[in-house]
């Protein structure tokens, strides 16, 4: 294993703004703390956190490198004290606050994952920030059970191409809206039972016919605004909401009585600022669960394209046109 420099390649976001004020600059290259790991990046993905972090919309949490990046694969170089599971030369991927577009970045041993057998760096740098995600989000808060009927909004996204994967694969029917008659064809193939074109169908009439008039149980929104209401209706009887973005806007009208009539549960979550001790838990959900579903080929991340590190800005336009089918990638070595 060469040698670890003292400076590194990292792509910084100069200002608040488009997708050019990403810049390739140096910095120095971070130590492994108390429980930490150094890992030489392979590859790091591209999330729709990162494009609103440079947009000046999400700061990093406090002591947090401001460095866009929120999940990485690639070889352990240094071990920080109190690590004993992960060792120098392991290859892992990892969920981290940031720093992610970079040479080299600093993650918690307690947000590392092995690199499951048989994946490229590539498609593991797309399995950490979904893949959390949606267990969180749609198993732990949604508590989706076998037999219950899922909606995704935005199916081709990398949140949707995973929750619609793993929704099958533990018993759930699903149903997702995506914006081309394209992408709903790829939901389908990829596993969705129904998939809404919600620039040219009601996605409320189109659940209402779906199920008879009963509704979903589980809706994972990340669109929030006038979608509020709308997926209140499309709801049965008992059913959550879990909302983890607000991509058209942050207020929406609130029926209360629907609320109280259908029983339903109202919940969402954001992934970055939760404890170390909470991702861990989720770190350990996902391994017992998830990991043999990706040994078995059953699940895996869908990798639409990649990108030279230094070319980060232009995959942060293609993820802003919406064009995209799962996730993006950077290429670091």
């Amino acid at each position: 294993m060469s040698e670890i420099p003292t400076t590194m390649t990292v792509v910084e976001i100069t200002e608040a703004g488009s997708p050019e004020v990403l810049r390739a600059g140096k910095s120095e290259v971070p130590r492994p703390g108390f429980d930490e790991v150094l890992i030489e990046v392979h590859a790091a993905g591209v999330n729709r956190p990162d494009v609103m972090q440079r947009m000046g919309m999400y700061p990093p949490p406090h002591g947090v490198s401001p460095i866009p990046g929120l999940e990485i694969a690639g070889l352990v170089v240094a071990v920080g004290s109190g690590v004993l599971s992960v060792h120098i030369g392991d290859s892992v991927c990892a969920l981290v606050p940031g720093g992610g577009y970079a040479d080299y970045c600093v993650a918690s041993v307690n947000t590392c994952l092995p690199i499951p057998q048989g994946f490229s760096m590539l498609e593991a740098a797309a399995i950490p920030e979904t893949f959390f995600t949606v267990w969180s989000n749609v198993f732990d808060r949604g508590r989706l059970a076998e037999g219950e009927h899922l909606l995704v909004h935005g199916g081709t996204s990398g949140i949707g191409t995973t929750a619609i994967q793993l929704a099958k694969a533990f018993g759930a029917a699903v149903s997702v809206t995506a914006g081309t008659d394209q992408k709903c064809e790829f939901c389908c193939e990829l596993g969705a039972d129904l998939a809404i074109n919600y620039n040219t169908q009601d996605f409320v009439e189109e659940i209402q016919t779906d199920t008879g008039g009963r509704g979903v149980d589980v809706i994972l929104d990340m669109v929030g605004g006038e979608y509020f209401p709308r997926n209140l209706k499309s709801l049965a009887l008992d059913g959550r909401l879990i909302q983890i973005a607000l991509m058209k806007g942050v207020k929406s009208d609130m029926n209360l009585l629907a609320i109280m009539l259908k029983r339903l549960t109202i919940t969402g979550s954001t992934l970055r600022p939760r404890s170390i001790e909470e991702k861990m838990a989720i770190r350990d959900a996902l391994l017992a669960n998830v990991w043999p579903l990706f040994e078995q080929r059953h699940v895996k991340p869908i990798v639409y394209e990649t990108y030279p590190l230094i070319e980060a800005y232009k995959a942060h336009k293609t993820m802003e046109s919406s064009e995209h089918i799962g996730n993006l990638v950077l290429t670091v070595r």
